[in-house]
């Protein structure tokens, strides 16, 4: 079998190279040419970026064969997330990579604003000896204002009480048991621009946060106060910085980023490179070599994990994360009770309960929704089926889905039913379990019938009056097509005195054999599945 093809569309750490290991086709090319990318991703499996490839609608398309975008960084800007799910891609990135790297970044810039570094250098270099012109403030008792107290957020307040300052900090999603562990006080947004003498922004760039520090915000700050922003581009309004920055408003401030990158003659960014009392970096807040050798090895470990079939914890655009060990096996049994679901139902699915019970109930099985409506829409659906958009596929058709996790499990150790309500009105259930030491997926109960089917490739499930000679006809069609009978099992008759009958074949059975044996039985139920490997 050929090696999955790795697509590397940037320059990225040796160590990436090396952390994907052997079992990969690994491809170079320059993501930020579209007439080299395109082409390049006809028939690749996974493509790893930084920033300046853009996996937009067009790329995607152009990728059929595509199972995961991994970004070598924490934003993806440059990923159409919502494209990527449509066509079942997993997106992962590595958002721990360059936490450390950002943390001291920001305070980089914190310190240079407050002690002109970056002026007095370029003066001194320049030839001239101008103590008195960069005079300074101390950081020792100020106070330091943190919009976001996420996890970059913690680390520059653990780092800046090191030099005796006051941290407040504004985050609506932070309670303040946690604001009092981090040794910060929590405080409005108003409230903390008035008091703080450096305000540092540390939030994701969404519609919302657009120009969160915008003309409104900066009249209400201290005009000896500073703003850092190291996080997006946008954050800050930049123009309304601009006029706060050249009317005296604010003293000063340190940028990362910006709206566009690198700042247009044309873009509101510009203008602010010129003015004396602005430190800029461009855009170095993973720009260390620590940092980008743990992004490039966390992608990579990522994109073994997704094209293994696996979920992957830094995915996001795929509910799950890290699945116990105990979990896991069941996966796949999930899947195929899915597909079978899916063939046994007579008319489309409107709601769907996966019921795990047994011991899995003290494990996270959250995986296995995802498992059963990707079991489910494999064979009903023309587009590629994978656990990113299968939710999708679900909520397009109105499906209601629910996780019920029970400890009580008479029959088995562990059971899983997938339990649904059919647009006939009729339900659905079908059950399985992995059995023995091996662990080996079997089908154990169909609409309150008990058996214990292993699961292979070709089934065919048939209700019937029970009644003498039965097995000897079907038996006779089959034989008369040249289709093997592998194993064979017959539920007992319900109360109405119909047997349910599955067959392993194998192989397919033609629909015409299929008629014939429905006919000579006089079957109610007469099902062929044929499960899809991936």
């Amino acid at each position: 079998m050929s090696k999955p093809v790795v697509l590397i569309a940037e320059e990225l750490s040796p160590a990436t190279i090396d952390a994907l290991g052997p079992d990969f086709e690994i491809r170079h090319v320059d993501g930020a040419d579209r007439g080299l990318l395109l082409p390049a991703l006809a028939d690749v499996d996974a493509v790893l970026i930084r920033s300046a490839t853009k996996m937009d609608a067009e790329a995607i398309a152009a990728a059929p064969s595509l199972k995961v975008i991994a970004r070598a960084g924490v934003g993806l800007d440059n990923v159409d997330i919502k494209s990527a799910t449509a066509a079942g891609v997993m997106v992962v990135n590595a958002p721990t990579s360059n936490i450390i790297s950002a943390a001291e970044l920001t305070v980089g810039h914190i310190l240079s604003l407050a002690r002109h570094i970056p002026a007095a250098h370029a003066s001194l270099a320049a030839g001239a000896w101008k103590r008195s012109s960069f005079t300074g403030t101390e950081l020792f008792e100020k106070t330091v204002g943190i919009i976001g107290l996420g996890r970059i957020g913690a680390l520059i307040a653990a780092r800046l009480q090191a030099f005796g300052v006051s941290v407040i900090a504004y985050d609506p999603y932070v309670t303040p048991a946690r604001a009092q562990q981090l040794g910060v006080q929590l405080r409005e947004l108003d409230d903390l621009l008035r008091e703080s003498d450096f305000v540092t922004i540390h939030m994701p760039k969404t519609p919302e946060t657009t120009g969160m520090i915008g003309a409104e915000q900066f009249a209400i700050m201290k005009p000896t106060a500073y703003v850092v922003n190291v996080a997006r581009g946008g954050l800050i309004d930049e123009a309304a910085l601009h006029a706060a920055l050249t009317t005296g408003e604010i003293a000063g401030a340190g940028l990362d980023v910006f709206t566009s990158e690198p700042p247009k003659p044309d873009g509101t960014a510009f203008p602010l490179l010129e003015l004396p009392n602005v430190v800029v970096t461009p855009h170095l807040g993973a720009s260390t070599d620590e940092a980008q050798e743990k992004a490039g090895v966390s992608v990579a470990r990522s994109v073994k994990l997704a094209l293994e079939g696996d979920l992957v914890p830094d995915a996001v655009n795929v509910a799950g994360g890290i699945i116990d060990p105990f979990v896991r096996p069941g996966i796949a049994l999930v899947e195929q009770l899915g597909q079978i679901f899916t063939g046994l139902a007579t008319s489309a699915l409107t709601s769907l309960d996966i019921e795990v019970r047994g011991e899995l109930a003290e494990y996270d099985v959250s995986v296995y929704k995802l498992a059963a409506l990707k079991g489910i829409f494999t064979n009903i659906v023309s587009e590629k089926v994978s656990y990113v958009n299968a939710p999708l596929f679900a909520e397009q058709r109105g499906i209601e889905t629910r996780l019920v996790v029970e400890a009580e499990s008479p029959l088995y150790r562990n059971i899983t039913i997938l339990r649904g309500t059919l647009a006939d009105g009729s339900e659905l259930t079908v059950s399985g379990t992995l059995a023995g030491t091996r662990m080996v997926p079997k089908v154990v109960g169909i609409n309150g019938y008990e058996l214990e089917v292993p699961i292979e490739r070709h089934h065919v499930v048939m209700r019937y009056a029970d009644r003498p000679g039965i097995v000897a006809i079907y038996g006779q069609k089959l034989g008369e097509a040249g289709i093997n009978i592998e194993s064979l099992q017959v539920a007992r008759p319900d109360a109405s005195g119909r047997a349910l009958s599955v067959l392993t074949v194998s192989s397919p059975v033609p629909d015409e054999i299929l008629e014939q044996m429905r006919e000579a039985v006089a079957g109610d139920i007469f099902r062929q599945i044929e499960l899809t490997e991936d």
